[in-house]
């Protein structure tokens, strides 16, 4: 069977190998090394996170540093507070939770708070219908600066627990926004071999399979009879 041609625009091999690294060695990391991330290393970061996609080109991240020692501290106390409100929610997994770590913001170099903007319902290109288009976007920049961290032999950890209207008072953010994410970045002593929450046994990764279907939810891909013109 002859093989099928290379685009003309594809990476070399090389180049696209490093991309599906970067992908599958990427973590969400909870223990970090301390250290520093030099200031040109994260406006590279940060520079490829804003050249993610966004819906309309509405571009409706903001990133936040926090450099206060006290404010990290404020952060993480808000946190802990929605750490032990998620473990009772939980039940029966509450004594297996409460094991895990969850974050790392008194030990990493970096935290950085994502946020979306304010102002956001005047773009209506392309969220008319689907409003939650902007958190969307957010999160593929969220996702770029993860890869580049990670090619960067930085680790990041995405912190999702917190009472994100205490945040925002916390922040001084305007009306209308709405943090998403708390970024811890930085050096690790080493990155984990498979994703923690798989290493702990608190969840697997499931098979790709299942989550594929073709032409109508729930039939599988490639099983539909194919229609002769």
């Amino acid at each position: 069977m002859p093989h099928s041609p290379t685009p003309s625009q594809a990476f070399s091999p090389a180049e696209r190998d490093a991309v599906y690294r970067a992908i599958f060695e990427r973590r969400d990391m909870r223990h970090f090394a301390g250290g520093a991330v030099a200031p040109e290393v994260m406006q590279r970061l940060l520079t490829a996170a804003h050249h993610a996609p966004s819906v309309g080109f509405m571009q409706p991240w903001r990133f936040l540093r926090v450099a206060s020692p006290a404010l990290r501290c404020a952060l993480q106390a808000l946190v802990e507070q929605e750490r032990v409100l998620t473990g009772h929610a939980l039940g029966q997994r509450e004594d297996a939770f409460m094991r895990l770590k969850v974050e790392g913001l008194m030990d990493a170099a970096e935290v950085w708070v994502v946020a979306l903007a304010d102002g956001r319902e005047r773009h209506v290109f392309g969220r008319r219908t689907l409003p939650q288009m902007d958190l969307a976007s957010v999160a593929c920049a969220i996702q770029n600066l993860w890869l580049a961290a990670r090619a960067e032999g930085l680790g990041m950890g995405w912190v999702s627990m917190f009472d994100p209207v205490a945040v925002a008072s916390l922040l001084g953010m305007p009306a209308g926004a709405e943090p998403v994410a708390l970024l811890c970045i930085g050096p690790v002593h080493h990155f984990y071999e498979e994703p923690m929450l798989q290493q702990q046994r608190w969840a697997q990764r499931c098979a790709l399979d299942n989550m594929l279907f073709e032409d109508a939810w729930g039939q599988p891909l490639g099983q539909c009879e194919t229609v002769a013109g």
